[in-house]
């Protein structure tokens, strides 16, 4: 398991429900139906955990490897105004992200309209991937096009193929990478 996402995990982990006064009879919750492939309740959860274990929480504006400003989980210009010397805290930041994934789901809409076909890892991937390199390069990649076409293991190997930044390959590109083409290749 990687480090970095069981932490997010933890961090996102909801606390349990507050147990009841002693000789006050529980009632049985009902059981609840497994989310169906391709909810939005599924891609959102892997995604948040996704994307917030590759782009880390930094409560204050700071440039990234090639110079661009970025806070939080990776919130740029392109997501809100954002300026050194900006500051939020944890909670604030994920309610940015949280706010900010839809925003990207959108785009992968656009670029790959039977997206709610794919199983949840799937979609959770290439949102992840969009939110890192934007929905203009989503769209003209060769990801969206054997996607679109059916291969979908040609699509998500192609998602290796951006691994580079200002030029230059980066270590956590590449793992981000894999991670993401280890998940699109999941069919759960």
């Amino acid at each position: 398991m990687n480090p970095i996402l069981e932490f997010f995990r933890r961090l996102f982990r909801r606390p349990p429900p507050p147990r009841p006064a002693p000789g006050i009879p529980v009632p049985h919750p009902r059981p609840t139906p497994a989310t169906p492939a391709g909810t939005k309740a599924a891609w959102v959860a892997l995604a948040m955990t996704l994307v917030a274990g590759w782009e880390g929480l930094y409560t204050h504006a700071y440039r990234d490897p090639i110079g661009v400003v970025t806070v939080c989980y990776g919130i740029t210009n392109a997501d809100m105004k954002v300026k050194m010397g900006d500051r939020y805290t944890a909670e604030e930041c994920k309610k940015l992200l949280g706010d900010a994934l839809p925003r990207y789901d959108a785009q992968v809409r656009k670029c790959i309209p039977k997206i709610d076909e794919f199983p949840p890892h799937r979609h959770a991937a290439l949102v992840s991937f969009t939110y890192n390199v934007g929905q203009g390069n989503l769209c003209k990649s060769s990801v969206a096009r054997h996607l679109n076409a059916g291969r979908i293991k040609q699509g998500c190997d192609a998602l290796l193929l951006y691994n580079k930044a200002g030029g230059r390959v980066l270590k956590g590109l590449v793992n981000r990478r894999a991670q993401e083409h280890e998940w699109c290749l999941r069919s759960d």
